[in-house]
């Protein structure tokens, strides 16, 4: 069974950290019940890279993180939407919300009502800047989180202007984040029964994403200086081209650093690096570039892959992503899965874990919009003849 077998989970979120949270907790097993508004779907519904599935409202944009989700599209700015919500709240563990301060407001969904409906209700509220301080109204997506953070700043190349970070990475990190709050706190609510409001910030998830660089900008007052691929005193650490690809190092320690030496055939500078200590490394950092730059051009970085990985550096040729999920240690990893029929075949992205049993995986494709809607509020006492009536009213979809 798995861990969450038997949690029921509101997801009320749009776009990317929201979902990605509420995802989380339905491949461990949580009922996830999707509400999104009748006349206006997740917006990601229509974004991705295949024009057919956006039209369809099955955007892959959307499909990457609403897998398992049960679809209920539902009217809550109507009272009677609001009502059915309620119902559904008295029988949940967790809501999850990303709107705007005045659209929690305005529909009701504030944190002191519904614990009056459900006082062991775990409340997670996802936002830009979180619910204090002088941004708590002000809006942000993950491009935005990242030049307010000091993140694009610690990325790129010396010299260059600050470079955004291409895939959402403060999205994913934030809704990791917001996964793990909701996970400590169902466990905290099993020891004492007592519900709990959350508060998760897209700008705190980006500082937790670079914990090392935040704790010594702390301590110095010095911001992290971007490097780009190279880093400034390691010869080992850093990308170099091949016969053919590219290669990324990470020759870290010193032990690593002299395996990486005697793996390209320079065994006395392999001692010397055994031996000294570390802060000389740097000092030859010019003079084993241009010694590496030179060896390592004489085989294909698929070779230098294997050889420098026997002899236990970290290396891995620079690949495209397709080309990574062609990888057989991807494959034998189960972390894409697509449940069809309730079967597994390599699709949506699942979980970056597993378990010895119970192990995170899909139980059924995503959903069209509202397409669970008459299932969701039977089990709340809906018959099909109010439903009929409500769907006429544009109460539910």
């Amino acid at each position: 069974m798995r861990p969450f077998k038997g949690v029921r989970v509101l997801d009320l979120t749009h776009v990317f950290a929201g979902p990605f949270s509420a995802y989380q907790l339905g491949v461990l097993g949580a009922e996830i019940i999707k509400i999104e508004a009748v006349d206006q779907p997740d917006m990601t519904r229509s974004e991705g890279v295949d024009p057919a599935l956006n039209a369809r409202g099955m955007g892959l944009m959307f499909q990457a993180q609403a897998g398992g989700k049960k679809a209920l599209a539902l009217n809550l700015k109507t009272a009677k939407g609001r009502v059915l919500f309620d119902r559904l709240v008295a029988k949940a563990d967790v809501v999850i919300q990303n709107f705007s301060t005045r659209c929690v407001a305005e529909l009701g969904l504030d944190y002191e009502r519904l614990k009056v409906l459900n006082p062991s209700l775990i409340y997670c509220v996802i936002s830009g800047y979180g619910q204090t301080g002088p941004k708590q109204f002000h809006p942000a997506y993950d491009n935005v989180i990242q030049a307010y953070s000091g993140l694009m700043a610690a990325n790129g190349d010396s010299g260059q202007p600050p470079l955004r970070i291409g895939p959402a990475m403060v999205d994913y990190g934030t809704g990791a984040q917001a996964a793990l709050a909701i996970s400590a706190a169902l466990y905290g609510r099993a020891q004492t029964g007592q519900g709990r409001f959350i508060d998760v910030s897209m700008a705190d998830a980006a500082l937790m994403l670079m914990t090392s660089y935040t704790a010594a900008t702390i301590a110095t007052g010095d911001n992290p200086v971007p490097h780009g691929n190279q880093d400034p005193d390691l010869a080992g650490y850093g990308s170099f081209e091949t016969a053919a690809g590219t290669l990324m190092i990470g020759a870290f320690t010193n032990r690593q650093m002299s395996n990486l030496m005697r793996a390209v055939g320079d065994d006395l500078a392999a001692e010397e690096i055994a031996n000294c200590p570390r802060a000389q490394i740097g000092e030859r950092q010019a003079e084993d570039v241009a010694m590496l730059t030179r060896i390592l051009r004489t085989k294909t970085a698929d070779e230098w892959e294997v050889i420098l990985n026997d002899h236990h550096v970290p290396a891995a040729k620079v690949r495209r992503l397709n080309q990574a999920l062609a990888e057989d240690q991807i494959a034998s990893r189960n972390v894409t899965q697509h449940a069809v029929e309730g079967q597994h075949s390599s699709g949506l992205p699942v979980a970056a874990f597993s378990y010895d049993h119970g192990t995170p995986h899909l139980d059924h494709p995503p959903r069209a919009h509202g397409q669970d809607s008459r299932d969701v509020l039977a089990a709340i006492g809906v018959e099909n003849a109010e439903f009929e009536t409500l769907r006429q009213q544009g109460v539910v979809g």
